[in-house]
């Protein structure tokens, strides 16, 4: 049964706010409802609240038909080097750069967007460069790991089923290149601050500041979590629960380039974050050793059934994630700071 919110005499409500990760995003409100079905069943209505930040760095939404991307489906588009020669109309298998080159392509390729201009001048990725190094190779083990094999004395799975390894690989750096570039736009390309300002307005809509409102639940995904982290840091509001989904949070190179040093938010009371321990993204999975103070923090594995294993949907339908959120948002808002 789908939780409903505590009734409070139509006085105090409780509010949840979600900001979506990187990539393209479907329209704003197709997102928001399928956040709000994820977690609790049904359309929360004016009770949840979206920071729509996809517009600042890839234009116009999705097409209604069009997966999210980097929702880990293996529809879509796969980038890769496509092969010369093929036959018309024959399948082709993707063609795949060897990782150094895949590094360098996509580092040159988020640095021709820094706000001074130019082509990247280096092919380590600067800041990031380390980061971008591990998610590739993650990437790489990763498809090599999840190839399908037969067991012994099977027959050989059929070719449809699953993803052969160049296809997998392909998914993993599909997801490594646009979440690599999107955070070197948050941090060097100028992106940041309107990212951040979409997050401001959703708490904003969402009553953060107001004195006696309800329960407070913020919910980021992927680089989502950082722009959330970083307002929470910064504005203070009182959150009964801050949930991190597939983060980057715990990556030293991440934390590098932070506004403030890692820290919990004096008014949040608790932190909740969750990871695959196959998401390239989220390489480094406790948050505990950096963020004081560690008590107010739960570190937790799930289980990501999504193609890439990063697909927000499956990290807010695990019972793991969805009840603490239900739990936190039922609650009656507690008085005082």
């Amino acid at each position: 049964m789908a939780p409903t919110a505590p009734d409070t005499g139509g006085t105090v409500r409780p509010r949840i706010v979600y900001v979506h990760g990187s990539g393209p995003k479907p329209r704003p409100e197709l997102l928001k409802a399928q956040w709000d079905r994820a977690l609790f069943g049904r359309d929360l209505g004016g009770e949840s609240h979206l920071a729509y930040w996809a517009p600042v760095l890839h234009g116009e939404p999705l097409p209604d038909p069009v997966p999210d991307p980097l929702e880990g489906t293996p529809d879509g588009s796969v980038e890769t080097r496509g092969e010369e020669g093929a036959e018309e109309g024959s399948p082709r298998p993707p063609v795949l750069e060897d990782p150094a080159q895949f590094m360098a392509r996509t580092a040159t390729e988020a640095r021709s967007g820094d706000a001074g201009g130019g082509v990247a001048r280096s092919a380590g990725g600067g800041a990031l460069g380390g980061w971008l190094r591990d998610m590739t190779y993650l990437a790489e083990a990763l498809a090599l790991a999840e190839e399908p094999r037969p067991g012994p004395g099977e027959e050989p799975l059929p070719e449809a089923l699953p993803l052969p390894r160049p296809a997998r690989t392909a998914l993993f750096r599909r997801l490594v290149k646009h979440t690599f570039e999107d955070a070197h736009a948050y941090f060097f390309g100028g992106a940041g601050r309107a990212v951040r300002q979409a997050v401001a307005e959703a708490l904003d809509a969402a009553g953060a500041d107001a004195d006696g409102a309800g329960p407070l639940v913020v919910v980021g995904h992927s680089l989502g979590s950082v722009a959330a982290y970083e307002v929470l840091a910064a504005r203070n509001p009182r959150v009964d629960l801050f949930v991190t989904l597939g983060s980057p949070l715990a990556v030293t190179e991440v934390q590098d380039c932070l506004a403030a040093p890692p820290a919990v938010p004096s008014r949040t009371a608790r932190w909740l974050n969750a990871s695959d321990g196959r998401d390239v993204v989220a390489l480094d999975h406790t948050l505990r050793p950096e963020y004081a103070p560690p008590g107010r923090i739960t570190d937790l594995l799930v289980s990501n059934g999504s193609e890439n294993h990063h697909g927000v949907l499956e990290y807010l339908a695990d019972a793991l994630v969805r009840d603490p959120v239900r739990r936190a948002w039922t609650r009656p808002a507690p008085g005082g700071d």
